[in-house]
């Protein structure tokens, strides 16, 4: 009956990301006790305060690693693990495929028991192990691991099964030549105009950034336009990693711009590669640029206003000079007729 109602529907819950792994996730049946738990990596005594998993390995080659799954609950829990290929959602935050995807890449490449059982309080360490292909693509490939719970929750008179996960990120480099590249694409811009004469107004400027290389790349750069510089991502923002053959799109807003006609821009990017050793190396710096028409409709309306009010003050005052011109002429040739006609009295 159950497996009846987890075919109907199967949701996907908690991201499995290393910042998360160390947190507890909480998932409850539909009746009893909550269940509370976290998964870490370690090592075969526990925990090793590590957050995710990367490891260099050879083509054709394996390594073995350990895993920690604390149930923070009061009752014993049996929890599902799995193993998927994995990746960086829009956020830029790591996730992994939902269960009923299929992994094609790293993913498939990890080898862990099918559940384990965590008695109320306890820790158990459970070791997995990675195997690379022999014809692996040099690169980085990235996968998670995750520890899950099933529960059956009743909805309009059929129940749903929902799966709880919590996890980390395994990152396996497979040596062999890196060579790290990226292009910058689908460059949009957009002034938005204030009809408000004495206001400027913003310059929108969005596009992606596509990873071409066989390497992980965090990106970040710089929008300069306007006279002003834009970090991406940023101070705020979460990381922006890219895997190989993935993108992510950027949107930045520059406010207070005046329009001047033509805004000339440039979008210069220097992402990073971390090596096997941890240390982060830029790779080469690229400059795209950018063009934003601005044109200054309100001000030109104005102008033009201004324009019209004079000329038309102008052409007032020059009717009025004609018309007084016309008046004294005639008063002029009315003088003329009057002493003419004195003089033939």
């Amino acid at each position: 009956m159950i497996r009846t109602m987890l075919r109907s529907a199967t949701v996907a819950l908690a991201l499995v990301a290393g910042l998360i792994a160390a947190t507890a996730a909480p998932a409850a049946a539909e009746e009893g006790t909550p269940v509370s738990w976290s998964v870490t990596p370690a090592d075969a005594a526990g925990p090793d305060g590590r957050v995710s998993v990367e490891h260099p390995i050879d083509p054709g080659a394996e390594t073995q690693d350990h895993l920690a799954v604390r149930n923070l609950g009061s009752e014993e829990v049996t929890f599902r693990l799995a193993a998927a290929d994995g990746f960086y959602n829009d956020n830029g935050r790591f996730d992994m495929l939902p269960s009923d995807q299929q992994s094609v890449d790293a993913g498939t490449w990890i080898d862990l028991p099918e559940s384990v059982t965590v008695p109320p309080g306890g820790t158990v360490v459970v070791p997995f192990t990675i195997t690379v292909p022999e014809k692996a693509e040099p690169g980085d490939h990235a996968a998670g691991i995750a520890a899950s719970v099933l529960s059956v929750k009743q909805g309009d008179g059929a129940g749903v099964g929902v799966e709880s996960r919590v996890g980390f990120r395994v990152m396996t480099r497979v040596t062999g030549e890196l060579a790290p590249a990226y292009s910058v694409t689908n460059v949009a811009t957009d002034y938005d105009l204030s009809w408000n004469p004495i206001r400027p107004g913003s310059i929108d400027v969005s596009f992606d950034v596509v990873n071409e290389g066989n390497t992980r790349l965090e990106v970040s750069g710089v929008l300069e336009i306007a006279g002003r510089s834009i970090a991406f991502p940023g101070k705020t923002e979460h990381p922006q990693d890219v895997l190989p053959g993935e993108s992510r799109s950027f949107s930045l807003t520059v406010d207070q711009v005046w329009p001047l006609l033509a805004i000339p821009g440039e979008i210069e990017l220097a992402p990073t590669v971390t090596t096997a050793g941890g240390e982060e190396t830029t790779v080469a710096p690229s400059s795209t640029g950018v063009f934003v028409w601005a044109v200054p409709w309100p001000q030109l309306l104005l102008l033009i206003g201004m324009v019209l009010v004079a000329m038309a003050l102008l052409w007032r005052r020059g009717r009025s000079r004609r018309r007084l011109d016309a008046l004294l002429e005639q008063a002029r040739e009315e003088g003329r007729r009057d002493l003419a006609m004195e003089g033939r009295r």
